[in-house]
């Protein structure tokens, strides 16, 4: 696959919905946990990867807002389970170049997560690399109505004429807020649905669906969404 791909054009930014974890490992007679942290270590090499081949943003969909109604015991092993892996791989993508960036409100997670999440961010904050921007506690829907509410503080204050709102003083208060809109949003595990995931950035986003688990997604899987994505003709709304 890597002599189909040209490396040269390689979209700058990539969502990844990285879905299926559960059922990889139910197929396999495992815990569900056990399949998250697969799912873990899919997402490390997939990250070492796209810096490797010099992609600019990834963007992953790690936990959602809706994932609070999963059972008790699996969010309680999802939350351990990503302070342990941002400790690890914090310090790998310090000495890798990858810039660490959470989407989402993590002001409700458990102050040793939370602490994790601003010692990984503050660690990779000057690395120029990848920037790898982890969807946590994240909802597309949340954050409109976030950057919604700041805009309406802003003309109440008199800091803001409503006039003057547009999309660009909208995309400021994203948590993208800076970074290019997704040129390729990917979902594994064989829906067909983008399930709340950065719903404002994606509209002009090139959609690739796979039936492969995430924790079967590897270098290779990138690679043929990657190429698919160069096959197609972008035309952002114009004939």
């Amino acid at each position: 696959m890597e002599g189909k791909v040209d490396f040269n054009n390689l979209p700058e930014h990539i969502a990844i919905i990285m879905d299926g974890n559960r059922r990889w490992a139910k197929q396999r007679g495992m815990d569900p946990k056990l399949g998250h942290k697969e799912g873990v270590k899919a997402l490390e090499n997939i990250a070492l990867y796209a810096n490797k081949i010099g992609l600019k943003y990834l963007t992953v969909y790690a936990f959602s807002t809706e994932n609070w109604k999963r059972a008790e015991d699996e969010v309680g092993a999802l939350m351990i389970l990503l302070q342990t892996y941002l400790d690890k791989f914090s310090k790998k993508a310090e000495s890798e170049n990858i810039k660490i960036k959470v989407l989402g409100d993590i002001e409700v997670l458990n102050p040793g997560l939370k602490n994790q999440i601003k010692e990984s961010i503050e660690r990779t904050k000057n690395n120029t690399g990848l920037t790898l921007n982890i969807a946590f506690n994240y909802g597309g829907r949340a954050e409109i109505i976030r950057a919604t509410k700041e805009l309406a503080k802003s003309v109440k204050e008199n800091k803001l004429n409503i006039d003057d709102i547009n999309e660009q003083e909208f995309e400021k208060l994203l948590y993208t807020a800076g970074q290019p809109e997704p040129d390729l949003l990917i979902r594994t595990g064989g829906e067909l649905r983008i399930s709340n995931f950065l719903p404002w950035q994606i509209v002009y986003s090139e959609f690739y669906f796979t039936d492969k688990y995430w924790p079967e997604f590897d270098d290779n899987a990138l690679l043929e969404a990657i190429y698919e994505f160069q096959k197609r003709n972008r035309r952002f709304g114009a004939k």
